[in-house]
């Protein structure tokens, strides 16, 4: 009985492990993340008083910005996605040929990665700008006579298809080192024998990247674009360093304008609660019918 009873208790240790292992993320979760989420719960679900309602997600929606701002996010998704997306899997497949001088093309590529969004609205401030570097540099190159100036970001106050243009390009060049890294990550941890059996059972560069290469990268590239997917709708700094509040809406600016810029009226908190809430769903919709369409879950249930 005496020997039973420790490997009992060390069979009791070895199940609890894993639970205490993630224990501390839970109680930090609990602490920092469980609360405010539950008030914002609740802010929605109540008015200026207190009292129970489902009026504030009506307001939203009433809201004069809400649809162009849900117009805006969504193009800004699929766009900003599919460019990407296809510029990150064109960079990881160069780099990944380790020709030279890949490793410092690689690190001048991540470059715009380690730039914060402040750092980065800052930059293209001043790029905009009538005499700003961009026209400098356009001028330099022979694009731009003596005394021509583009303004990039005056007289587009109208026209929401340039400053939606602008945005995803400013976008674009910020996160596809991202994107990139980990698509290349996924390259580089794909076995090179498969590969080479395409070749020698006389395949192309193209076929081989195509019946091979893409159908093994699939878990990674559900990877980079859920994570993008999520991060586009959330969108919202770098459209306000540049153009400010309300010129372009977009869903997480009209949060931040309500809580941070109109905080002292009475519907202020309610409306971006109400925000809050909806673009959570709208996240979390988005994320499952990703994976839906992409089979994860079908694979999941075949396992």
């Amino acid at each position: 009985m005496a020997a039973t009873k420790p490997k009992s208790l060390r069979k009791k240790l070895e199940k609890a492990t894993p639970y205490l292992l993630v224990l501390p993320v839970v109680a930090y979760y609990a602490i920092f993340w469980l609360r405010p989420v539950i008030a914002v719960v609740i802010g929605s679900l109540t008015d200026a008083n207190g009292a129970l309602t489902l009026h504030n997600f009506a307001m939203v929606l009433n809201d004069e910005k809400f649809w162009p701002a849900f117009n805006n996010t969504a193009i800004i998704v699929v766009a900003s996605v599919t460019i990407e997306f296809i510029g990150a899997l064109f960079l990881a497949l160069l780099i990944n040929r380790k020709f030279f001088g890949s490793s410092i093309f690689l690190f001048l590529t991540l470059i715009p990665m380690a730039l914060p969004a402040v750092a980065t609205g800052a930059m293209w401030i001043t790029g905009f700008t009538a005499h700003g570097w961009l026209n400098s540099l356009l001028y330099y190159l022979g694009f731009l006579a003596e005394g021509d100036k583009i303004y990039w970001l005056g007289g587009l106050e109208a026209n929401t298809f340039k400053l939606l243009v602008l945005v995803i390009l400013v976008d674009a060049w910020q996160v596809i080192p991202s994107m990139m890294i980990i698509l290349l990550a996924g390259l580089q941890n794909l076995p090179e024998e498969t590969k080479e059996a395409g070749y020698v059972f006389g395949g192309n560069y193209m076929t081989v990247l195509r019946k091979i290469t893409m159908p093994m990268l699939r878990p990674t590239i559900q990877t980079a674009v859920i994570l993008r997917l999520i991060s586009a709708i959330q969108i919202w700094l770098i459209i306000v360093l540049l153009l400010g509040f309300g010129r372009l809406p977009v869903l997480v600016e009209r949060i931040v304008y309500y809580h941070e810029e109109v905080p002292g009226l009475d519907i202020s908190y309610q409306m971006s609660a109400g925000y809050t809430i909806i673009v959570s769903v709208i996240v979390s919709l988005t994320a499952l019918v990703y994976l839906r369409a992409s089979g994860a879950f079908k694979k999941e249930e075949a396992a």
